[in-house]
């Protein structure tokens, strides 16, 4: 069991990790289950995540969710960083995340901004991720958050419709994994940051881990503008740290300031 006390910087943190950790054996089913609670300091309240190792990779947790869940809670608690220019608004939040696995990441939003987010991976991960969802059903609606559960395979256009355009942020951990999965990521990505009226951010953490990947990053490139927003310090014997990303469409900054300006005349 561990416990972290002392806040930490989102420029300066180290990996974070969560505050509890206790492993059940399920006998019956003959499979680990892992539950894990994360506290979130900002709104002081804990939320339960079930993994299932032996289930596969989605049902695992990975540090690049945690890091961003960490960088989130940082966010809700000092409103001036980074974040600010697209999680404050005016309005009900309203959350996308791809690859949910767990629900960590998709959750803790909900319940830090009050957010309503739709939650998604592939059909198989859905049963666990719905159980997630419910198992923190109090401190939602303690906190005004709203989460929806729904499937997602990245480049199905029917996938994408069903679940409309209608978002602020795009949210994603670890999802640059899969070499063959770069391209149907990207035509998501497409889908819904070229798509919208409005400019939408797509906040991605990701852990470095193999050269490949930079060929994700090469074609991204060409189409929005990318920044990294955030590194951790490296630890647990690891060369590089979580490194958070933003991802807008090109020319989307230049729009936004058009629009400002021509709202003040």
């Amino acid at each position: 069991m561990r416990r972290l006390s002392t806040p930490l910087s989102p420029f300066t943190m180290s990996q974070p990790m969560p505050l509890e950790e206790t492993i059940q054996e399920n006998h019956e089913e003959n499979h680990a289950e892992n539950q894990e609670t994360y506290h979130l300091q900002s709104i002081n309240s804990t939320i339960l995540i079930r993994q299932l190792p032996s289930e596969g990779l989605s049902f695992q947790l990975w540090p690049a969710a945690n890091t961003l869940v960490t960088l989130l809670d940082h966010h809700r608690h000092h409103d001036t960083n980074p974040l600010s220019s697209f999680l404050n608004t005016n309005h009900r939040l309203r959350l996308l995340e791809l690859g949910s696995g767990t629900g960590l990441v998709g959750i803790a939003a909900a319940a830090l901004f009050g957010a309503s987010v739709t939650v998604t991976d592939l059909p198989h991960v859905l049963p666990n991720l719905q159980f997630n969802v419910d198992a923190n059903a109090g401190i939602l609606e303690l906190h005004g958050g709203a989460v929806n559960v729904a499937a997602l395979s990245w480049g199905d256009v029917q996938h994408m419709e069903a679940l409309g355009r209608e978002y602020d942020v795009i949210l994603g951990s670890d999802v640059v994994y899969h070499d063959h999965l770069y391209e149907p990521l990207l035509q998501t990505l497409r889908f819904f940051l070229l798509g919208s009226e409005k400019e939408v951010v797509f906040l991605m953490a990701h852990l470095k881990r193999w050269k490949k990947e930079s060929a994700f990053f090469k074609k991204a490139k060409k189409v929005f503008h990318v920044e990294v927003m955030h590194t951790d310090t490296p630890c647990n014997g690891s060369r590089v740290g979580v490194a958070v990303y933003k991802f807008v469409r090109k020319g989307g900054e230049k729009l936004n300031s058009m629009l400002s300006q021509s709202k003040l005349m």
